[in-house]
This record gives structure tokens, C-alpha cells and sequence, in this order.
């Protein structure tokens, strides 16, 4: 990677362990990571964290995200009700990589009771590597705006 690019991560209690060994992986790859946790095991409301991340993202201060709960469900719904963010749950590298090349998603969900790690890392890797195509998805990506305008 050229430019170190900066990349958010959060998860809920559920997901501390998958998060902290994404970080570590990534990390590895040259991206900054600012984790912002949590770091304890008690439990915490995945709101929070899914919007915390998001405004990261949104701010700018933050290239990309991967947030991570139980499922991945709860927390990305709340992530997207950030305006600008595009939020997408991937349990596989294909579903990661397209929601990259097609949706531009700058947000990756990933279910941390749904897939193990090994999976998750390829699953982050798929997202990471990917790049937004543009052309028709544009046209696509834009209308998703409009709505959320």
C-alpha cells in the first residue's frame, strides 16, 4: 500500500476477540488501525459502538471501517443511519469484495457468532483489497444517496 490508509474498528462484547485478531492482521498489512474498542468483556450496547465507528468514517477522519458484533446485524443497522455511510454484514469474500466493487461500502460488518476467524480475515482481506468500480455503480451508489438525502 502506497499510503498508509486509516481504518477504524469496533465491535461489541461478543466480538472483542475477532476484532482485536483483525487488527493485528491488517496492522501487519500496513493499514493504521484505530481500534476504539471495547477492551472488557462486560457487556455493552452494539449502537453505540456502530455509530461511533461510522462517524469516524463519515468525518473523514477514517478512510474505511470493520465493526463487528454477534451477528453483525444490530451493529451495522445502526451504523447506517450515519449519513454517508454504507454499511454491508459479510459472511463470505465474495458478498465483502462486491459490496466494495459495486456499492462502494465504506463500512464492513462481519457477525463474530456467524464465522470463525479464519474466515473473517479472508472476509476482511476480500473487503480491503477490493476498490470501488464506478461506471454503472456510480449511477447505482448515487441513487442510494438521493434516498438518503
Amino acid at each position: 500500500m502506497a499510503d498508509t490508509k486509516r481504518i477504524v474498528l469496533s465491535s461489541d462484547h461478543a466480538a472483542i476477540d475477532m476484532r482485536q485478531a483483525i487488527a493485528k492482521h491488517i496492522e501487519a498489512q500496513g493499514w493504521e488501525v484505530v481500534d476504539i474498542g471495547p477492551t472488557t468483556p462486560e457487556s455493552t450496547h452494539y449502537p453505540k459502538h456502530g455509530e461511533a465507528a461510522a462517524q469516524k468514517v463519515a468525518s473523514g477522519d477514517c478512510d474505511l471501517g470493520i465493526i463487528l458484533c454477534g451477528t453483525g446485524q444490530g451493529i451495522m443497522m445502526a451504523a447506517n443511519k450515519v449519513k454517508g455511510i454504507r454499511c454491508g454484514v459479510c459472511s463470505d469474500p465474495f458478498s465483502a469484495r462486491m459490496i466494495r466493487e459495486h456499492n462502494d461500502a465504506n463500512i464492513l460488518s462481519i457477525g463474530a457468532r456467524v464465522v470463525g476467524e479464519g474466515l473473517a480475515l479472508e472476509i476482511a482481506d476480500a473487503f480491503l483489497s477490493a476498490e470501488f468500480e464506478g461506471g454503472r455503480h456510480a449511477t447505482r451508489v448515487d441513487m442510494i444517496k438521493e434516498i438518503e438525502a
